[in-house]
């Protein structure tokens, strides 16, 4: 059980990493999506999501006697802030950034069934319900990307051809 425990540990605190990795990349693009209002709203939405997951598996990690980890929160950040550097160069970055964080939103989905199926082995209920609520919102966050995304690149397409800004 003591395995199992440390892996389940771990994992929290890679997820607990992954959300302020999300919020650092969700930050640094929405503030330059103007031409693309219900995609902003949506992001801003999901970052006010993502802070309450980040808070609730902090809470998580502080009662079951351990912390986050700093290295890895850092490390996730850097990454994250690199992609969203790597944006500001990027004439198609909605587009970019739309496929990337479709794609990051299905790593979060299968991290929560990864700590769901630990916590049901461990019997921790406690934790299954933010896993649970968090998972609900990752995949709805996917849902919507995947159901935009045709729209968001129609959109990006016309403003490119009409001489616009388009990549943001």
């Amino acid at each position: 059980m003591n395995d199992i425990r440390s892996h389940y540990l771990a994992w929290l605190r890679d997820a607990h990493a992954m959300e302020e990795q999300a919020l650092t990349m969700m930050r640094g693009m929405v503030s330059r999506l103007e031409h693309y209002p219900e995609l902003s709203a949506r992001i801003e939405q999901h970052i006010a999501e993502t802070e309450d997951q980040a808070g609730a598996l902090r809470d998580l990690l502080d009662s079951r006697d351990t912390s986050t980890s700093m290295l890895k929160d850092a490390m996730g950040k850097m990454a994250a802030t690199g992609q969203a550097l790597s944006g500001l160069f990027a004439a198609d970055e909605v587009v970019k950034g739309g496929m990337a964080s479709y794609t990051f939103e299905h790593m979060e989905i299968i991290a929560y069934k990864v700590l769901i199926a630990t916590a049901r082995q461990l019997g921790d209920t406690a934790a299954l319900s933010v896993f649970e609520r968090n998972l609900a919102e990752e995949q709805a966050m996917a849902d919507w990307l995947l159901a935009h995304m045709e729209e968001t690149t129609r959109a990006f397409l016309t403003r490119d051809a009409a001489d616009l800004p388009a990549g943001r």
